[in-house]
């Protein structure tokens, strides 16, 4: 068997990418197809439905819900202040002596109005909602009312697994070597702002220190499950990331503990230092996969937007690949053989299996399902 197919990790210097950039309900497109956008540009907003206040006005006002309506002094789709009187009583003999009034106790706007149960309906301010671009590039179409699709030409690496939801800012290699533990003493003010890139591991200590001098993502190769625990207060577990508040981004590129970065990876970070830079932590790791990803935009000319067929990552002689198992996770090999037998595992299954390289040339067998492509 010569080839075959298998899950891929993307890590290349040149890739077209294409962002779909949608808000969570209909609302507004700030731009037009054609625009070139920076990743810190709004290219569509909202407003969210504010928080509903069940609000028993007839109780208040110490009247019966049939009553109300006499008393109420506003209706459906008012907008209301804590200043807006909701109703009033017309006080002792109808001369305004001793009356009653109910203020509003939030600011927003009246929802509903019930004669049945003497409640009304408040509604919170709405909520704006901005989409940024999130990365540099071309709005290449407009979805009306929802959203655009920017596309550009980028470096483009997916990690393994991330925390913390977008950012951007300009990249800055801290590691000297793949295999470098991320050293606090290089961390300072000169890193505000930045994304910096570790070696094979980002300890907790370092971590904070870097989101306390306002670094706003990490690349590392790996990262302790213990130390992710710190950082959220909780176990992670199987939930989707990608929207934790803990004030920094981290990809880890290999794997959970200390794990060399890919010498590929690190040479690739290492040529682009100084480039603008964006990078997100959303991970899935069952259906519908969700990878972390890091983008490095290029420049491009717009003939050179084409999109290209997506294919399965191939399986062959020479392919590099990732391990994703025990007792060599994380380890980067290349593909030696494909035998076409079934071959019995340790768990007395016969599944299909490929022979690998390390680079210190020790070979190994390994089930095809233990590996990802590492596609360029």
């Amino acid at each position: 068997m010569g080839q075959a197919y298998s899950a891929g990790l993307t890590v290349t210097d040149n890739i077209i990418l294409r962002k779909e950039r949608i808000l969570p309900l209909k609302g507004q497109v700030l731009v037009k197809k054609g625009d070139k956008v920076k990743a810190e540009d709004v290219v569509a907003e909202t407003l969210l439905p504010g928080k509903v206040i069940p609000f028993n006005l007839a109780n208040k006002l110490g009247v019966t819900p049939q009553q109300l309506v006499n008393y109420i002094k506003i209706k459906p789709g008012d907008k209301i202040t804590q200043k807006t009187v909701l109703a009033e009583t017309k006080g002792l003999f109808g001369l305004g002596i001793m009356k009653t009034e109910i203020l509003s106790p939030i600011e927003g706007e009246v929802e509903n109005i019930s004669s049945v149960t003497g409640q009304i309906l408040l509604r919170e301010p709405r909520i704006p909602v901005q989409v940024k671009a999130f990365i540099d590039g071309l709005v290449t179409d407009i979805i009306e009312e929802e959203g655009v699709i920017i596309e550009n030409k980028s470096a483009y690496i997916q990690g393994i697994f991330g925390l913390g939801g977008e950012t951007f800012g300009e990249l800055k290699m801290i590691a000297e070597s793949p295999d470098d533990e991320l050293d606090v003493a290089k961390i300072d003010a000169s890193c505000a702002g930045k994304i910096i890139v570790a070696g094979a591991f980002a300890p907790y200590h370092a971590i904070d220190i870097a989101r306390k001098n306002g670094v706003k993502a990490i690349i590392t190769g790996g990262i302790d499950d213990q130390d992710i625990k710190k950082l959220l207060g909780y176990d992670i577990g199987v939930a989707i990331t990608g929207h934790e508040n803990i004030g920094i981004t981290i990809v880890c590129t290999e794997g959970f503990g200390r794990i060399n970065m890919a010498q590929k990876t690190f040479n690739l970070l290492k040529h682009f230092e100084g480039y603008k830079t964006s990078i997100h932590g959303r991970t899935q790791i069952r259906a519908g996969v969700i990878r972390p990803e890091i983008i490095i935009p290029l420049q491009f000319e717009e003939q050179e937007l084409v999109a290209k067929e997506v294919s399965m990552p191939i399986l062959e002689i020479g392919t590099v690949i990732r391990i994703i198992r025990q007792p060599h996770f994380g380890h980067i090999a290349k593909v030696t053989a494909l035998p076409e037998e079934l071959t019995k595992v340790e768990s007395e299954t016969l599944v299909r299996v490929l022979e690998a390289e390390f680079e210190n040339g020790t070979k190994i067998i390994v089930p095809r399902a233990n590996v990802e492509v590492i596609e360029s």
